[in-house]
């Protein structure tokens, strides 16, 4: 039996794609490992987005080649999205790598694999980013109690700073009645959270359907039984509809969280990053989202150090930030990536001023965080179960308030036992920086 290894790195997007890819595997025989130990093959799914996935994408491609010629596997195979802007590079500067696959291509990895392991020669598969598969079979990498559904893939919003439409192509909505079928499927498989994942979220639909679908998909999986929480991550405030906040709102499956990459608040820079909107904008989504959810979390990101970043516009951007008051918040520095308008913008801001803006505004959030905690301080809130620790005698887990492996969590004692992907009731009786601290209600 070939024994295969996976390694996935960047989004949850690119997680599901890696899901798919073992599921085809695992479906014609292959036998899937987590010890490269002996390993025929291993694939390194890489992200592209930033310089920083591509050093780490780079890092862990060197790392299986240190493997390879120490004999512990025979051949790598390097897939994601760094393929679709290197894959000449990656052969050059790592002649250890034995095959390159496009994203194009991940239906096809089965036969891949096979073609690198009985052939000498380097193999190259690149095929058109439309042939993705957008749906199908999945091999979970997360835990059985919450899974993502990637809804769509590509963007066709042209920031100009972002690579992903090159990557990826434009924007490609998943067929509705598979998405409802393969969320039915999750949710036998003991899947309770379900996360709503694409790279313009609130974009489902329009392209497939000419129109926005995402309240109406909502709808169809708030009915399928076992799914208990829904939770959208990537929602750009432009498609921020009413229908859509009156779903959310009156749907008790939907957690009152959403994900607004906002990317910055001066109106300069939101142009020259081709953002649709402005500072008012942004405002009054914030305000309609508040309006209609008032216990809505709203968590954003935002970019520090594009080009034509001055004092001034980054000033607009702290007191947005201390204005609004985010529940969540993220902050990154500027990357240029060559093939970008932004790439070769003027104006470009010093690296140590990027580092030193992104601080400033970490060092705000932090505050309002903590002046947010202190207020949840007797409240009592619904938790999913997540993990124990047998040192401390305690467990942790999330509120609606919290998506995995980005925020924070909630910690608490309790004189009964419980099981992960259980639901427990929770009081808040203090904070630990951006944890929470608790005690389980008998």
């Amino acid at each position: 039996m070939i024994r295969v290894g996976m390694i996935s790195l960047g989004c949850p997007k690119n997680q599901v794609d890696a899901e798919r890819m073992l599921a085809t595997l695992d479906s014609q025989g292959f036998e899937i490992v987590d010890c490269y130990d002996g390993a025929d093959a291993v694939i390194v799914n890489t992200c592209g987005f930033i310089d920083a996935a591509k050093e780490e994408a780079i890092e862990n491609i060197l790392d299986m080649a240190e493997l390879k010629k120490e004999g512990t596997i025979k051949k790598i195979i390097v897939s994601g999205c760094l393929t679709e802007v290197y894959k000449d590079e990656i052969f050059k500067e790592i002649p250890e790598v034995d095959a390159v696959i496009g994203i194009g291509e991940n239906g096809n990895v089965a036969d891949i694999v096979r073609k690198t392991l009985e052939g000498t020669d380097a193999v190259l598969e690149m095929g058109e980013k439309e042939n993705l598969p957008l749906c199908g079979e999945r091999l979970l990498t997360t835990p059985e109690h919450w899974a993502y559904l990637k809804i769509a893939d590509g963007c066709s919003n042209r920031c100009t700073y972002c690579a992903i439409p090159s990557i990826r192509g434009n924007f490609r909505s998943a067929d509705f009645d598979m998405l409802i079928e393969e969320a039915r499927q999750l949710a036998m498989a003991g899947t309770k959270e379900l996360i709503l994942i694409a790279q313009d979220t609130t974009a489902y639909g329009i392209d497939l359907y000419g129109k926005l679908r995402l309240p109406e998909l909502l709808n169809e999986l708030c009915e399928i039984d076992g799914i208990e929480w829904i939770r959208m991550l990537y929602c750009y405030p432009d498609k921020i509809t009413d229908e859509l906040l009156e779903v959310m709102k009156n749907q008790p499956k939907i957690c009152h969280y959403i994900d607004l990459p906002l990317q910055h608040a001066d109106d300069k820079i939101l142009k020259r990053m081709n953002r649709k909107g402005d500072n008012a904008h942004l405002k009054d989504t914030i305000r309609r989202i508040r309006e209609a959810m008032p216990d809505a979390v709203i968590r954003t990101t935002f970019m520090v150090g594009f080009p034509g970043e001055g004092e001034e516009e980054f000033e607009n951007l702290a007191e947005f930030v201390n204005e609004i008051e985010f529940d969540r918040l993220g902050v990154f520095t500027f990357s240029p990536q060559e093939g970008t308008p932004a790439f070769s913008m003027d104006e470009q801001v010093d690296e140590q001023v990027k580092q030193d803006r992104g601080e400033i505004i970490m060092a705000d959030q932090l505050e309002i965080t903590n002046l947010k905690n202190k207020e949840k301080i007797g409240q009592t809130y619904r938790v999913l179960v997540e993990d124990y620790d047998g040192y401390s005698d305690s467990y942790s887990g999330r509120t609606y308030m919290d998506a995995p492996e980005i925020d924070g969590k909630i910690i608490f004692t309790t004189s009964h036992e419980y099981n992960t992907g259980d639901f427990v009731w929770v009081e808040v009786i203090g904070i630990n920086d951006y944890d929470l601290i608790g005690k389980d209600i008998d």
